[in-house]
């Protein structure tokens, strides 16, 4: 079976996708995306694409949200050649991978120097990081989210192993505008995060794009993820920054009512604040899609491309339990009214033009999904 990538990386590739899970029967539909019967293959398809291995894939992050649903989708394809580097701490983290299979696991202190002994590395999938917006060890941030992702660029790129890696909606700030994802280092020197995280995952991209401008060297495929508001299994441990709908779950499932943040903007009403929330489960077919052999190099956006309020959201997960929706609003803090976001969406035409063909669960088909498959469920993880 073919690995996951070994084309020569000059070469035009075709359109295509590859998906991951075997999608839920509900309606992908969304404006600007693809009709609900043009979703990405079967199952079958993907672990032809990916193949069977015989060398392995490093994925950083492996014990968190998005980096454990990676490891999931992979194991489904057949791959236990994966690789975890992560910390896997005291939380219940390890939860996340409690039905995995793996190679080795790799403290994140210790990858460098264990890659540098391997000859047998088929690609890597840079997950990890300090993802708290609340983060404030400057110093901290930088060595985790900048300057370890700098050195795994260096070796990928010396090696000539794949490498992906994600990046942040964070990185676009207070801006509610224009959330195009350019790939100059002009366009991204310009964009002025909020918080700590936000400014590294920019810093990273900046260095990405800064070399690609200069004709500097790169992985032999390579690829930046602005991942806009993902919500799915295994946020379980994340506390304060799980999605929305993991913290409505449980009141609402008990017949509580759910607070939102009243709106303190002329125009907009209270829980009408927009966010492009996307299903971790669409985040993943984008991000194996783009090592698959129809995949390009470049930094792409990943979203829906359609913002939804946090009141219709909070209604999708009383309407999926069956319940009539019980929303209260309070007032927004006043330390974070003038810097509160009302309105995020993701430009999807980069990873359209790159030949990204697969389509997204619609917010109300994503959430049904998850209440489903997995809050509501036994055994809540992927």
């Amino acid at each position: 079976m073919a690995p996951i990538w070994r084309a020569d990386p000059r070469t035009e590739l075709s359109a295509g996708v590859v998906s991951v899970y075997t999608a839920p029967k509900l309606d992908r539909s969304l404006p600007g995306g693809s009709p609900p019967d043009s979703g990405g293959p079967s199952l079958s398809r993907l672990s032809e694409q990916i193949g069977t291995g015989g060398a392995m894939i490093v994925v950083t992050g492996a014990a968190g949200f998005i980096g454990s649903n990676l490891v999931a989708a992979l194991n489904e394809t057949g791959r236990s050649d994966v690789v975890i580097c992560d910390w896997l701490g005291s939380d219940g983290k390890w939860q996340n991978l409690r039905k995995r299979v793996f190679a080795d696991v790799v403290p994140p202190e210790e990858l460098h120097q264990w890659m540098a002994q391997r000859s047998d590395l088929e690609a890597v999938i840079h997950m990890g990081a300090i993802s708290s917006t609340t983060a404030s060890d400057a110093d901290e941030v930088i060595q985790q989210n900048f300057r370890f992702s700098v050195r795994l660029l260096d070796m990928c790129t010396e090696r000539g192993i794949p490498f992906v890696y994600a990046s942040s909606a964070a990185t676009y700030g207070g801006n509610e505008q224009d959330f195009t994802d350019s790939m100059s280092p002009d366009a991204i020197r310009a964009l002025r995060p909020l918080n700590l995280y936000g400014w590294s995952k920019r810093q990273f991209d900046f260095v990405v794009a800064d070399r690609l401008a200069r004709g500097a060297r790169m992985p032999p495929r390579w690829a930046g993820f602005r991942f806009f508001n993902v919500f799915g299994p295994n946020e379980y441990h994340k506390g304060d920054m799980k999605s929305v709908v993991a913290k409505v779950y449980p009141i609402a499932k008990e017949g509580g009512a759910v607070t939102l943040f009243k709106s303190h903007r002329s125009g907009i009403g209270d829980g009408d604040q927009r966010r492009d929330f996307v299903y971790v489960k669409d985040v993943v077919q984008v991000v194996l899609w783009a090592l698959g052999p129809d995949g390009r190099s470049g930094i792409f956006n990943v979203g829906t491309g359609v913002a939804r309020s946090f009141r219709e959201l909070a209604e999708a997960v009383f309407r999926a339990l069956g319940q009539e929706p019980n929303i209260a609003y309070v007032d927004m803090p006043e330390t974070i009214r003038d810097k509160y976001q009302y309105y995020t969406q993701a430009s999807l035409d980069n990873l359209r033009q790159a030949g990204f063909s697969g389509s997204f669960l619609s917010l109300e088909s994503a959430v049904q999904d998850y209440v489903d498959s997995h809050l509501g469920a036994e055994d809540p993880y992927a």
